[in-house]
């Protein structure tokens, strides 16, 4: 009863490490006076009196809160995904921590992007080769819509010189996974 109280209170913590981080970022665009979601990148928010202290420890905070779902995905016995995830958490974590025009500010900053697109891949791929078909073209489908919000960036196609719509799209769909793992974890919980 208690490893399965632990397992339930680990799929819980991580699907609300995406509702603290997102909404850390949201209150933060709220309380910046200068944030421009076309002419900032959401790291300015880490920077800016007024909304630094959300938008820091919300990142903190979330990627504490995702950590416990890397035990879950390894007790499962998919341990390279929860490795890349747990990496992706702790980037996360770490963008809160190193704010922009700290020299580790952009490694932790690309850590983070592409562990979520590494991890996405890496369960979609995964869930493939074992016949869960639906999700795991869902899964390489959120990467490569993220791949493609980078690249129409790259390419020029945006509103303005800001990283904060690629960036916002890049979290809302890693976001969307999390919660779409949490939920599997949780129904198969309920089912055993």
């Amino acid at each position: 009863m208690n490893g399965s109280l632990n397992r339930r209170l680990a799929v819980v913590s991580g699907a609300l490490a995406p509702v603290v981080a997102l909404g850390s970022i949201l209150l933060g665009t709220d309380l910046s006076p200068t944030f421009s979601w076309t002419g900032s990148a959401l790291s300015d928010l880490g920077v800016t009196p007024a909304s630094a202290l959300v938008f820091n420890r919300g990142l903190v905070a979330g990627g504490v809160l995702a950590l416990p779902l890397v035990w879950v995905l390894a007790a499962d016995g998919r341990s390279t995904l929860g490795v890349v995830f747990g990496l992706t958490a702790v980037s996360m974590a770490l963008v809160g921590v190193f704010r922009s025009g700290h020299p580790l500010h952009f490694p932790v900053a690309l850590g983070f992007y592409l562990g979520a697109t590494a991890t996405m891949l890496v369960d979609g791929i995964e869930a493939l080769r074992t016949n869960v078909r639906a999700w795991g073209l869902a899964a390489v489908g959120l990467a490569l819509v993220h791949i493609g919000s980078w690249a129409a960036w790259s390419a020029g196609i945006r509103p303005g010189p800001g990283l904060a719509i690629p960036e916002a799209i890049g979290a809302a769909l890693f976001a969307l996974w999390v919660w779409g793992v949490a939920l599997q974890l949780h129904s198969s919980e309920t089912r055993a």
